[in-house]
């Protein structure tokens, strides 16, 4: 018995590797002249990326969430360690305590980090008219 073993041998490429390797290290360091098809096409490409990439690509960049109310607040030291802070009335819808108290912690929690508050007291005007609240708060 007699077995004949036969290699196939594969066909030439289309385009010669070493050919097609220098044009792909001529786009990768962009040795084209300007002006030419090929750093035009370099440029597109590029346009495309910078352009096109946003809306297919999910970048998750979200602008950081602001309390949308304009609030007014001063920070300054009591003297004893602790900082007051005096925050608009505009930014604290009207309510009970508890409800007054969860407003002013939103509105401090974004500027200070995470506190609690000691107590609070109201300023008023002339009238009798809440304009803005004193709070004091201690860093947890």
């Amino acid at each position: 018995m007699h077995t004949e073993l036969k290699t196939v041998e594969p066909e030439a490429p289309a385009v010669p590797v070493g050919k097609a390797w220098r044009t792909v290290k001529s786009f990768i360091f962009w040795s084209y002249e300007r002006g030419s098809v090929q750093y035009d096409v370099m440029v597109t490409i590029i346009l495309l990326f910078v352009f096109f990439s946003p809306k297919l690509i999910d970048f998750n960049d979200r602008p950081v969430e602001r309390n949308p109310h304009a609030t007014g607040v001063v920070v300054y030291p009591d003297g004893k360690g602790e900082f007051i802070y005096q925050v608009d009335a505009k930014a604290v819808p009207n309510g009970d305590d508890s409800a007054v108290h969860a407003a002013l912690l939103s509105v401090i929690e974004p500027i200070s980090g995470s506190v609690s508050i000691s107590h609070y007291e109201t300023v008023k005007d002339g009238r009798g008219h809440i304009v803005a609240y004193r709070v004091w708060i201690q860093r947890e």
